[in-house]
């Protein structure tokens, strides 16, 4: 059976590739935002910043956690950092599991002197907390120094991986367990394949404060899986699509959307259908200068601001879109109205972001 190491270093590698990306959409592309022509606000004095963890981000964008456990890793991690200080963007980091094995690897994720301002996000998969005590757990974030833990639930990955643990019994009273004694706040995030509502309604109510969808459109992890050798095909496309996810997560609580978010037009959509950040990986890890991917996303933020008349993120909340489409169908057959979101307004006496019983769910 390959290391922990060498099966890191095979994601990233092949993570890289085009062709493991989703063949199907996350559902960007059916969400229209309304065009203000009148849009009566300086393009210049837009306000892009976001509160995040107690801090101020220049934009509400995430460039969540892929790396670590390697030397590759730990290079990338500290290329990240560096790029989110710069930027002043949120950070999450790959799965800190090798430090429980090998407490050398932690050199790999000491990255806060490189990031000292921005809010930084510990990483540990759902189907291993079983097997530690909640003083490694805790231990997982003192000693990185993270804002935050994320918990990610990765059941398809699992299923799939040649070396894959797929005895999900009880994790829900593991997280719930973390959620109670933790020092920081813990996140749970999906690798790509979608959290429903209904599952975020369960994990918000153990304790969670907030929910990453990581929904299907991004990187597929069981295509990743699959070029390793991974077992019983067929699941390549498997997973909840982006939208519907944020969709029903953020009806319970605070969501940040992830998978498949490819620019700054489609994060403006996310935090137009209810997401407190856009997260994205593949994007970051292939450039040159991820600083500079995220200087673009936040200007297109700022623009997409401008074009639908917000001043400011809380008012782009309120931004009035139409969706169609795929995501139209998948969340009305779920008991959702959508047409409550064409009919808002960025003005200050706006109504918030529909709440549940606005938009339904669940019929």
């Amino acid at each position: 059976m390959p290391s922990i190491s060498k099966r890191k270093e095979d994601h990233l590698r092949i993570a890289a590739k085009p062709n493991a990306q989703y063949s199907d959409p996350a559902g960007f592309d059916d969400v229209l935002l309304v065009h203000n022509a009148l849009p009566e606000v300086n393009l210049k004095s837009i306000d892009t910043s976001a509160k995040f963890l107690g801090k101020t981000l220049s934009a509400p964008i995430l460039i969540t956690g892929m790396s670590g456990g390697t030397d590759k890793g730990g290079a990338l991690n500290q290329k990240l950092a560096k790029a989110a200080e710069k930027s002043k963007v949120a950070l999450g980091l790959g799965s800190q599991r090798p430090m429980l094995k090998d407490a050398k690897t932690l050199a790999h994720y000491k990255v806060r002197s490189l990031c000292p301002s921005i809010p930084l996000i510990g990483n540990i998969g759902a189907v291993n907390l079983p097997e530690y005590p909640l003083e490694k757990i805790e231990w997982l974030v003192s000693s990185i120094e993270a804002d935050a833990l994320a918990i990610h639930l990765n059941p398809l990955q699992e299923a799939v991986q040649p070396e894959g643990d797929t005895n999900f019994q009880g994790v829900l009273r593991s997280i719930s367990k973390v959620c109670e004694k933790l020092s920081v706040p813990v996140i749970v995030k999906e690798t790509g394949a979608g959290i429903s509502g209904p599952v975020a309604q369960q994990l918000f109510e153990s304790g969670v404060k907030f929910i990453d969808c990581s929904g299907r459109g991004g990187t597929s992890w069981s295509k990743v899986e699959y070029a390793r050798g991974g077992r019983l095909p067929g699941f390549e496309e498997w997973g909840y699509p982006t939208l519907p996810a944020l969709v029903e997560c953020s009806s319970f609580g605070p969501t940040i959307c992830s998978g498949g978010v490819r620019s700054g037009v489609d994060a403006a959509k996310a935090i137009a259908m209810g997401a407190q950040l856009a997260g994205a990986a593949w994007p970051f890890l292939g450039a040159a200068d991820p600083s500079l991917v995220a200087a673009q996303w936040r200007e297109q933020i700022r623009t997409s601001m401008f074009l639908c008349g917000a001043k400011n993120i809380e008012q782009m909340r309120n931004a009035p879109l139409i969706v169609g489409g795929r995501t139209s169908e998948i969340l009305n057959a779920r008991g959702f109205d959508m047409r409550v979101y064409s009919s808002r307004s960025v003005s200050p006496s706006a109504a918030s972001t529909p709440s549940p019983s606005e938009r339904g769910h669940y019929l």
